[in-house]
């Protein structure tokens, strides 16, 4: 990691870094990758909290997020992660414990359908979303 946000910092405004960052302590702004780095990094430990929106390629979250989250890459939820707000994702790991208070919606390049089950017929309709 490059930029370390320590356990008793708070830092108020928005954040744009590129490389990697990793948050010990409280974020109350946005936090993004410069550029729209793809090879960026936001790791947010147990005791770190982000109270804003969050875009950026690729995000450890072991803390907790109030806002929307946008990993254009990857996210992954430790058990201790806890999201409010709507998720965009590409690649989603998530461990058993974390929770998501919002919608996830997946952003990746494959076509996703539904499968549907309606009682009494022997066979599944697929649905395109619209």
């Amino acid at each position: 990691m490059d930029t370390l946000i320590g356990r008793q910092t708070e830092i108020v405004g928005d954040v744009s870094f590129s490389g990697g960052l990793h948050v010990d302590g409280r974020i109350k702004g946005n936090v993004s990758s410069a550029g729209g780095d793809k090879t960026s990094t936001l790791s947010i430990a147990e005791a770190g909290v982000i109270e804003g929106n969050v875009k950026v390629a690729s995000v450890v979250v072991n803390g907790r997020i109030v806002g929307e989250v946008r990993a254009s890459e990857r996210l992954t939820l430790g058990s201790k992660a806890r999201i409010v707000g709507d998720v965009r994702y590409r690649v989603l790991q998530m461990e058993a414990g974390a929770l998501v208070n919002g919608q996830l919606v997946y952003e990746g390049s494959e076509p996703v359908s539904a499968i549907t089950h309606v009682k009494g017929e022997t066979d599944s309709k697929v649905a395109k979303p619209a």
